[in-house]
């Protein structure tokens, strides 16, 4: 049966759409039509913008943070209650594997949610600093005000979670673009918000492509923009906000490095790169895609990880026990297979995988692939191939092997896995990169994430990420 909305949420209400364009959402398993919803237009975002500046300008903007706090903690219990349906519908529009679904897609934008509330509580807003001229300066921290939010679509909820809970927090408006990929999940959210009693504009979402995304990031209403997506569409997107000197936070694509030491457990290496390098069928920003093995044991890890990824479950996603689903559309499908043939082409070879899994002839599955004899100048070392294919590239010493990992466009995720952890420790600190795990990859939602280089600007969770929603303003009391 097929999921069909009608109305936008703009201004705390559902309303019209402004045009008759439509989105069809399909379904990554069997390729058939989910639903459809109505396509925003530019007269719909202009609808959202002014609803927000509305909601900022008349009360939101200089609420109390205890009363965003408890907004905030509204929208986690009426997110609860909607978990079930939300991570079965991004596991049905991008083929996530359901069990990683109900742990990011669900109790951990809660978990999100409910930090923030809390952090709301308990910041501090404004400082009294002794000035060493005799006198006090009040800081003060303000919202910035309206924020558009440009939302990918392999974690849309969560990365929504990320632009929605700190903003808030901060005191500001949103207008959310979810991907038309998966949008119906955004509907889910936006009736959660009316339930949660989110004042009117506050919260708004307009669903639609690059060009109307194009359109909000450049509307004169706007005083801040939250991307998370591709590097190319980032870089865009910032030379539109230093032309506007409009504040923007860009979390972008990543290259990530596992660096493997001789003294690590292969058997424990396997059992985490599920979440270092895999998850969510590879379509994730910080996965660690390049393995790098030490010469002493390369072929020994090569075996190690190509037994393993030929051993994962690819099926659908619904079904408890699938660790690989199908990418979330045949364009992406189409995009990891031509990397696949570059790599072939390079002379690398494919120890696992390499084609579509024949038990599946529909959806777009892609099998886990891995390739070995890589060096790190081949295309599929250096691009951001964003599916299930990973390189297993050679070092010579810790030092050749932070070089290597160093030597790449992108700083985003990375891990280290050893026997040793302070050993570990020290190579993760000379990695070039904004985060890094040891012996495994678990994100933190009490520290800052993001990335360097062509990784992105900006970071998000932590407290951090509530500051890239506030503007400072010194109040000097001399008299």
């Amino acid at each position: 049966m097929s999921l069909d909305r009608q109305f936008l949420f703009i201004g705390g209400e559902w309303v019209e759409p402004r045009a008759s364009g439509r989105i069809d959402v399909i379904n990554a398993t069997t390729e058939d039509v989910l639903g459809t919803v109505p396509e925003a237009c530019e007269s719909d975002v202009d609808h959202a913008v002014n609803s927000a500046r509305t909601a900022f300008e008349s009360g939101w903007g200089q609420s109390d943070p205890s009363v965003r706090a408890d907004v905030l903690d509204r929208f986690a219990d009426a997110l609860e209650k909607r978990g079930p349906e939300l991570t079965r519908l991004v596991s049905q529009q991008n083929g996530m594997p359901h069990d990683l679904s109900e742990q990011f897609e669900g109790s951990y934008v809660i978990a999100v949610f409910r930090y923030y509330a809390e952090l709301t509580r308990k910041m501090q807003f404004e400082e009294l600093r002794p000035s060493p001229l005799g006198f006090s300066t009040a800081v003060r921290r303000h919202p910035v005000g309206v924020v558009a939010g440009i939302v990918p679509w392999n974690y849309p909820v969560l990365l929504a979670a990320t632009k929605i809970a700190p903003a808030l927090a901060a005191g500001c408006t949103i207008v959310i673009k979810p991907s038309p990929g998966t949008v119906l999940d955004s509907f889910v959210l936006a009736e959660a918000a009316r339930e949660a009693q989110i004042p009117d504009g506050v919260v708004n979402w307009v669903p639609g492509g690059r060009e109307l995304g194009a359109y909000l990031v450049s509307h004169p209403g706007v005083d801040k923009v939250a991307f998370t997506g591709s590097t190319g569409a980032g870089r865009a997107i910032g030379e539109v906000c230093g032309r506007l000197l409009r504040p923007v936070s860009l979390e972008l694509g990543g290259k990530s490095a596992a660096i493997i030491l001789d003294d690590a457990d292969l058997g424990s290496v396997t059992e985490g790169l599920m979440g270092a390098s895999l998850p969510n069928n590879g379509q994730t920003c910080m996965a660690c895609t390049r393995i790098l093995a030490p010469s002493s044991r390369y072929d020994e890890v090569v075996d190690a990880i190509a037994t393993w990824a030929s051993s994962l479950t690819v099926g659908d996603p619904l079904e408890s026990g699938t660790q690989i689903g199908p990418l979330a559309s045949k364009e992406h499908r189409d995009r990891v297979e031509r990397y696949i043939a570059l790599g072939r082409d390079s002379g690398a070879r494919v120890v696992a995988g390499g084609g579509r899994p024949a038990t599946h002839p529909r959806g777009w599955f892609v099998e886990p692939t891995v390739f070995a004899n890589v060096t790190n100048s081949e295309v599929i070392a250096r691009d951001e191939i964003f599916g299930p294919v990973l390189a297993i590239l050679k070092y010579d010493g810790e030092d050749d092997a932070v070089r290597i990992a160093n030597d790449s466009d992108y700083g985003l995720g990375g891990t280290v896995w050893s026997a040793d952890h302070e050993r570990a420790l020290e190579v993760a600190r000379r990695v070039d990169t904004g985060t890094l795990g040891i012996n495994g990859y678990v994100l933190d939602y009490n520290a800052p994430f993001g990335g360097v280089k062509s990784s992105g600007l900006g970071r998000e969770f932590g407290p951090e990420a509530i500051a890239g929603y506030q503007q400072l303003k010194s109040i000097y009391q001399a008299g």
